[in-house]
C-alpha cells in the first residue's frame, strides 16, 4: 500500500496573522479517517478521554472527519458509535468521499457500485450482514438492491444529514480540503469531499487553517495553511486526533 506522496515543497509565503485560536472556551479533538475500524477508534477515545482529564475541567467536543466506512471490518460498528457521540455528547461528524458513495449505493443508484467496490464496500457491506462472497458474486443491481432494503434507514438518514464542514473560531474543519481562492461559503461539496492536488499543492494562506483527512500521510502533515491527520489507520493503525484549545495544538495517535 502506498502513501499519498506529496511533491516537492518550495519555501510557503509568509502569514503575518497571529496563530490560529479556537475562538471559544472549548477544547476540540478533531479525529481523522477511521475506515472501519472501531477498534482504534476505541483506543482513540481511552486516549483523548485521558488526555481530556490531565488537562483539567473544559467543556469538549470531538469532530470527526469523516471516511467511516469502507476498508476496515466494522462500518456498521462505527457508524453507530459515532451516531451515539453525536446524540449524547454533541460531537459533530462531517461527510467524506466514502459517506457519499456509501449513500449513493444505499439509496440503490447501481452506478456508483463498481467504484464502491474499490473504495472497500466489500468490507462495510459484511458488518451489515453480506458476506463477501455473495457481494463478489451479486450484480451491481443486485447489490444496490440488496443495500436499499438491508442498511438501515437511520444509518442513511444519519449519513446524508451530515455537514460538509465546520469554522469554529479561526479553524475549518473539512474531510479533503477546500478550492484555493474561492469563498469558503462558495465551496462545492464535491471539493470538500474529493479535492486533493490543487489543495494540497497550494502554499498561500486560505482564510482558516484548515484541517483535513482524506489524504493519506505516514505521518501528520503540519503546513502553515493546512494540517493533515489522516494517517492511513485501516493498513497503518495508526489513527489520529488533533487537540486544540486556544492557540495551543498537539496530536494523540493509536499505536505511538
Amino acid at each position: 500500500m502506498s502513501f499519498w506522496r506529496i511533491g516537492k515543497w518550495l519555501e510557503a509565503e509568509p502569514d503575518d496573522r497571529p496563530p490560529p485560536h479556537t475562538g471559544e472556551d472549548v477544547r476540540l479533538y478533531a479525529i481523522g479517517d477511521i475506515h472501519g475500524r472501531l477498534d482504534l477508534l476505541e483506543q482513540l477515545l481511552g486516549l483523548i478521554a485521558a488526555d481530556c482529564l490531565a488537562r483539567g475541567p473544559m467543556k469538549s467536543r470531538l469532530i470527526f472527519l469523516g471516511d467511516l466506512v469502507d476498508r476496515g471490518q466494522d462500518s456498521r460498528q462505527v457508524v453507530e458509535r459515532v451516531m451515539a457521540l453525536v446524540r449524547q455528547e454533541g460531537a459533530l461528524c462531517l461527510k467524506g468521499n466514502h459517506e457519499e458513495l456509501f449513500l449513493h449505493a444505499a439509496f440503490g443508484d447501481e452506478r456508483v457500485i463498481p467504484t464502491f467496490r474499490r473504495a472497500g464496500g466489500a468490507q462495510t457491506l459484511a458488518s451489515y450482514g453480506l458476506a463477501q462472497h455473495r457481494f463478489k458474486e451479486m450484480a451491481d443491481t443486485d447489490v444496490a438492491r440488496w443495500m436499499l432494503n438491508n442498511i438501515p434507514r437511520t444509518h442513511v438518514d444519519f449519513l446524508d444529514d451530515l455537514p460538509d464542514s465546520q469554522v469554529i473560531g479561526d479553524y475549518l474543519f473539512v474531510h479533503a480540503g477546500i478550492r484555493p481562492g474561492v469563498a469558503i461559503v462558495d465551496q462545492s461539496a464535491a471539493d470538500l469531499r474529493w479535492i486533493r492536488r490543487d489543495f494540497l499543492d497550494h502554499q498561500r494562506p486560505h482564510p482558516k487553517m484548515v484541517v483535513h483527512g482524506h489524504s493519506i500521510t505516514p505521518d501528520i502533515d503540519e503546513r502553515s495553511n493546512r494540517i493533515g491527520i489522516d494517517t492511513g489507520a485501516y493498513f497503518s493503525g495508526c489513527l489520529t486526533a488533533i487537540g486544540l484549545e486556544g492557540a495551543d495544538r498537539w496530536f494523540l495517535q493509536t499505536g505511538s
